[in-house]
Protein backbone atom coordinates (compact mmCIF):
# COMPACT_ATOMS: atom_id res chain seq x y z
CA UNK A 1 0.00 0.00 0.00
CA UNK A 2 1.43 3.40 -0.93
CA UNK A 3 1.54 6.45 1.33
CA UNK A 4 -1.65 8.02 -0.07
CA UNK A 5 -3.76 4.88 0.12
CA UNK A 6 -2.48 4.17 3.65
CA UNK A 7 -3.42 7.70 4.69
CA UNK A 8 -6.84 7.44 3.01
CA UNK A 9 -7.48 4.28 5.01
CA UNK A 10 -6.65 6.17 8.23
CA UNK A 11 -9.02 8.98 7.18
CA UNK A 12 -11.79 6.48 6.53
CA UNK A 13 -11.29 5.03 10.02
CA UNK A 14 -11.44 8.53 11.56
CA UNK A 15 -14.60 9.45 9.62
CA UNK A 16 -16.34 6.30 10.90
CA UNK A 17 -15.09 6.42 14.49
CA UNK A 18 -17.45 5.74 17.39
CA UNK A 19 -14.81 5.03 20.08
CA UNK A 20 -16.00 7.79 22.44
CA UNK A 21 -19.03 9.97 23.09
CA UNK A 22 -17.64 12.95 21.15
CA UNK A 23 -18.77 11.35 17.89
CA UNK A 24 -22.40 11.81 19.00
CA UNK A 25 -22.19 15.55 19.71
CA UNK A 26 -19.98 16.68 16.82
CA UNK A 27 -21.19 18.13 13.52
CA UNK A 28 -18.13 17.03 11.52
CA UNK A 29 -15.06 14.96 12.19
CA UNK A 30 -11.93 17.13 11.87
CA UNK A 31 -9.13 14.72 10.91
CA UNK A 32 -6.50 17.32 10.00
CA UNK A 33 -5.20 18.92 6.81
CA UNK A 34 -1.91 19.10 5.00
CA UNK A 35 0.40 17.42 2.53
CA UNK A 36 1.67 13.94 3.27
CA UNK A 37 5.27 15.13 2.87
CA UNK A 38 5.00 17.98 5.41
CA UNK A 39 8.25 18.84 7.17
CA UNK A 40 6.23 20.15 10.11
CA UNK A 41 3.07 18.97 11.86
CA UNK A 42 1.19 21.37 14.16
CA UNK A 43 -0.94 19.65 16.78
CA UNK A 44 -3.57 21.47 18.84
CA UNK A 45 -6.07 20.30 21.41
CA UNK A 46 -9.32 19.75 19.52
CA UNK A 47 -11.73 21.35 17.06
CA UNK A 48 -13.67 24.41 18.15
CA UNK A 49 -17.11 25.58 17.01
CA UNK A 50 -15.97 26.88 13.62
CA UNK A 51 -13.81 23.84 12.92
CA UNK A 52 -16.68 21.53 13.84
CA UNK A 53 -18.96 23.42 11.44
CA UNK A 54 -16.66 22.96 8.42
CA UNK A 55 -14.59 19.84 9.21
CA UNK A 56 -11.18 21.55 8.97
CA UNK A 57 -8.73 22.48 11.76
CA UNK A 58 -7.76 25.98 12.82
CA UNK A 59 -10.23 27.97 10.69
CA UNK A 60 -11.33 30.43 13.39
CA UNK A 61 -9.46 33.31 15.00
CA UNK A 62 -6.73 31.00 16.36
CA UNK A 63 -6.29 29.59 12.87
CA UNK A 64 -5.92 33.04 11.38
CA UNK A 65 -3.20 33.82 13.94
CA UNK A 66 -1.47 30.52 13.15
CA UNK A 67 -1.53 31.37 9.42
CA UNK A 68 -0.07 34.82 10.21
CA UNK A 69 2.70 33.30 12.35
CA UNK A 70 3.56 30.84 9.58
CA UNK A 71 3.86 33.69 7.07
CA UNK A 72 6.18 35.52 9.45
CA UNK A 73 8.60 32.57 9.26
CA UNK A 74 8.24 32.21 5.48
CA UNK A 75 5.95 29.20 5.54
CA UNK A 76 2.56 28.71 3.95
CA UNK A 77 -0.30 26.97 5.66
CA UNK A 78 -0.69 24.54 2.75
CA UNK A 79 2.88 23.23 3.25
CA UNK A 80 2.32 21.99 6.82
CA UNK A 81 0.10 19.40 8.44
CA UNK A 82 -2.34 20.83 10.98
CA UNK A 83 -4.32 18.57 13.29
CA UNK A 84 -5.50 18.03 16.83
CA UNK A 85 -5.25 15.51 19.63
CA UNK A 86 -8.99 14.74 19.30
CA UNK A 87 -10.83 14.69 15.98
CA UNK A 88 -14.27 15.75 17.30
CA UNK A 89 -15.24 18.92 19.14
CA UNK A 90 -15.63 18.53 22.88
CA UNK A 91 -18.89 20.14 24.08
CA UNK A 92 -18.48 23.86 24.78
CA UNK A 93 -14.80 23.59 23.78
CA UNK A 94 -13.91 21.94 27.08
CA UNK A 95 -10.57 20.16 27.47
CA UNK A 96 -10.81 16.60 26.12
CA UNK A 97 -11.24 13.93 28.79
CA UNK A 98 -8.47 11.33 29.21
CA UNK A 99 -10.64 8.58 27.67
CA UNK A 100 -11.35 10.81 24.64
CA UNK A 101 -7.64 11.48 24.18
CA UNK A 102 -6.88 7.76 24.54
CA UNK A 103 -9.52 6.90 21.92
CA UNK A 104 -8.13 9.39 19.38
CA UNK A 105 -4.37 9.12 19.86
CA UNK A 106 -3.96 5.98 17.71
CA UNK A 107 -5.33 7.96 14.74
CA UNK A 108 -2.85 10.78 15.30
CA UNK A 109 0.03 8.30 15.69
CA UNK A 110 -1.03 6.64 12.43
CA UNK A 111 -1.17 10.01 10.63
CA UNK A 112 2.25 11.02 11.97
CA UNK A 113 3.77 7.68 10.96
CA UNK A 114 2.66 8.27 7.35
CA UNK A 115 3.60 11.97 7.19
CA UNK A 116 6.87 11.47 9.12
CA UNK A 117 7.46 15.18 9.83
CA UNK A 118 10.88 16.46 10.85
CA UNK A 119 9.31 18.45 13.70
CA UNK A 120 5.99 18.10 15.51
CA UNK A 121 4.88 21.41 17.03
CA UNK A 122 2.78 20.95 20.16
CA UNK A 123 0.38 23.86 20.61
CA UNK A 124 -0.51 24.08 24.29
CA UNK A 125 -0.85 21.84 27.31
CA UNK A 126 -3.19 19.13 25.96
CA UNK A 127 -0.83 17.99 23.18
CA UNK A 128 2.16 18.38 25.51
CA UNK A 129 0.49 16.16 28.10
CA UNK A 130 -0.63 13.57 25.53
CA UNK A 131 2.59 13.34 23.51
CA UNK A 132 5.39 14.30 25.92
CA UNK A 133 4.42 14.17 29.58
CA UNK A 134 1.56 15.37 31.79
CA UNK A 135 4.23 16.79 34.10
CA UNK A 136 5.18 19.49 31.57
CA UNK A 137 3.39 22.84 31.24
CA UNK A 138 3.73 25.08 28.21
CA UNK A 139 4.54 28.17 30.28
CA UNK A 140 7.65 26.42 31.65
CA UNK A 141 8.96 24.70 28.50
CA UNK A 142 7.81 26.75 25.48
CA UNK A 143 10.39 27.41 22.80
CA UNK A 144 12.20 24.15 23.49
CA UNK A 145 12.65 21.01 21.45
CA UNK A 146 12.33 17.51 22.90
CA UNK A 147 13.17 14.16 21.36
CA UNK A 148 11.01 11.17 22.18
CA UNK A 149 10.54 7.85 20.40
CA UNK A 150 12.41 9.06 17.33
CA UNK A 151 10.42 12.29 16.93
CA UNK A 152 11.38 15.91 17.55
CA UNK A 153 8.72 17.88 19.41
CA UNK A 154 8.79 21.68 19.55
CA UNK A 155 6.66 23.23 22.27
CA UNK A 156 4.77 26.52 22.16
CA UNK A 157 1.51 28.14 23.18
CA UNK A 158 -1.78 27.46 21.42
CA UNK A 159 -2.67 30.50 19.28
CA UNK A 160 -6.00 30.74 21.14
CA UNK A 161 -4.06 31.40 24.37
CA UNK A 162 -2.44 34.42 22.71
CA UNK A 163 -5.89 35.72 21.75
CA UNK A 164 -7.06 35.53 25.37
CA UNK A 165 -3.77 36.52 27.00
CA UNK A 166 -2.05 39.23 24.97
CA UNK A 167 1.28 38.71 26.73
CA UNK A 168 1.58 35.27 25.07
CA UNK A 169 1.45 36.71 21.56
CA UNK A 170 5.02 38.00 21.63
CA UNK A 171 6.23 34.76 23.26
CA UNK A 172 4.50 32.82 20.47
CA UNK A 173 6.18 34.98 17.83
CA UNK A 174 9.60 34.42 19.43
CA UNK A 175 8.94 30.67 19.60
CA UNK A 176 8.05 30.62 15.90
CA UNK A 177 11.35 32.37 15.11
CA UNK A 178 13.14 29.62 17.08
CA UNK A 179 11.17 27.05 15.09
CA UNK A 180 12.39 28.68 11.86
CA UNK A 181 16.00 28.42 13.09
CA UNK A 182 15.52 24.74 13.97
CA UNK A 183 14.02 24.00 10.55
CA UNK A 184 16.79 25.90 8.77
CA UNK A 185 19.43 23.99 10.75
CA UNK A 186 17.73 20.67 9.90
CA UNK A 187 17.48 21.66 6.24
CA UNK A 188 21.15 22.67 6.09
CA UNK A 189 22.36 19.56 7.93
CA UNK A 190 20.84 17.27 5.29
CA UNK A 191 21.94 19.31 2.31
CA UNK A 192 18.78 21.32 1.72
CA UNK A 193 15.72 20.54 -0.33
Amino acid sequence: MNKESTYNSILEDILNCTKCALCRSKTHYVPGDGPLDSRVAFIGEGPGREEDAVGHPFVGAAGRLLTELLKEIDMQRDEVFIGNIVKCRPPNNRTPLPEEVDACLPYLFAQISVIDPEVIVLLGNTPISALLSPQYKVSAIHGRIFEKEGFKFFVTFHPAAALYHGEYKELLRKDFLKLKEILNATKNSIGGF
